[in-house]
């Protein structure tokens, strides 16, 4: 297990989760096989804290984050979140009415401004349905309520009556963070948040959801493929492939001392400017593998320059190498890697 730290600075802790989906044959839609999105992961969250999920289109991240907070039911596994003010709440045996509070204290922010939008309403709509659905706040105080929420992500209150058409992407961006925040979450899951965006209103997002964090005291689940990005808002990183987490650390060490060749790859694509701090791309052979049908051993074998019979066949352990530093990888602790100098 990936727990470090006490019990009360734990907002959030996953436990085995595993999601299957089954696969269907013929007209009686027979279960011939499962994928395996979510493979026993294990993972938790500390309050203030950014722990960011990086991996290739594919690996399972949007799925475990939707999983998470049951916004696709999990197949298996324990998910607890630790709430400021009230008990632990099991969120894996919640009913539909205990959901609907749990989901009060985390929330989603999509990946596509453009298309997590409803195009018929206003901002002032659109910001306020939380505050609506949950029956906080209406009239006067509603209309306040989301003027302030306007201000906190640094939109103009005076075009809270227009509509997502009328904005660019980094503002309609703005406009979901704040109907994320619109419940005074403790836990943000942002799923792959500033992809979908040119590349110079990027950082502008994730400053504001850096400043969020600091003003509310927010945990932020931040999921992307990009490690720059990652790089930029994380404490700790954790590394996905195949439905399973193949390296966790913090984000300096991680940066700087990978353990786990896929990790090393990933890292080696990374732009960096420096001339001297530049090291060899280094290219994958083959596809990700298929979570329907995953090799046996470890799941990156197939691709892995520095495989051996071992890799092939056995599975490797989730082992903590060094403090907080936690890798599935045989060779682990031979391999030399390389990553990137910090500040790098």
């Amino acid at each position: 297990m990936s727990n470090s730290g006490p019990q009360s600075s734990i907002l959030l802790e996953v436990e085995h989760l595993k999601k299957y989906f089954p696969i269907e044959k013929g007209l009686l839609k027979t279960v011939v096989g499962q994928i395996k999105a979510v493979d026993d992961v294990s993972f938790v969250i500390h309050r203030n804290e950014t722990l960011g999920l990086v991996g290739e289109s594919g690996s399972g991240k949007t799925t475990l984050g939707r999983s998470i907070i049951r916004a696709i039911e999990p197949t298996a596994g324990k998910v607890m979140f630790y709430p400021k003010d009230g008990a632990p709440i099991d969120v894996r045996t919640l009913d539909k009415r205990g959901l609907k509070v749990f989901w009060r204290s985390a929330q989603l922010v999509f990946q596509n401004p453009y298309s997590s939008l409803d195009p018929r309403k206003t901002v002032l709509q659109i910001v306020s349905e939380p505050l609506i659905l949950h029956n906080i706040a209406h009239g006067d105080e509603l209309v306040a309520r989301v003027k302030h929420l306007m201000n906190l992500v640094g939109l103009e209150v005076q075009h809270m009556n227009r509509y997502p058409h009328a904005f660019s992407g980094g503002q309609r961006q703005r406009i979901g963070i704040a109907r994320a925040l619109a419940l005074n979450p403790e836990l943000i899951i942002a799923d792959e948040p500033v992809s979908a965006l040119d590349v110079s209103i990027q950082a502008q997002i994730l400053n504001l959801l850096q400043d969020l964090r600091r003003e509310l005291n927010l945990s932020f689940l931040f999921i992307s493929h990009g490690l720059n990005v990652i790089k930029h808002v994380s404490h700790r990183v954790a590394v996905m492939y195949v439905g399973q987490l193949i390296e966790m650390a913090p984000a300096g060490e991680l940066f700087a001392n990978p353990r786990h060749p896929y990790t090393e790859a990933l890292l080696s694509a990374v732009p960096k400017p420096d001339p001297d701090l530049r090291m060899q791309r280094i290219t994958l052979q083959g596809e990700v593998a298929s979570p329907a049908n995953p090799p046996s051993g470890c799941y990156f074998h197939p691709r892995c320059r520095y495989a051996q019979a071992r890799c092939q066949s056995e599975s490797p352990a989730w082992q903590e190498i060094a403090p907080a530093h936690f890798v599935a990888c045989h060779r682990a602790h031979e391999l030399e890697l390389l990553g990137i100098p910090v500040g790098g």
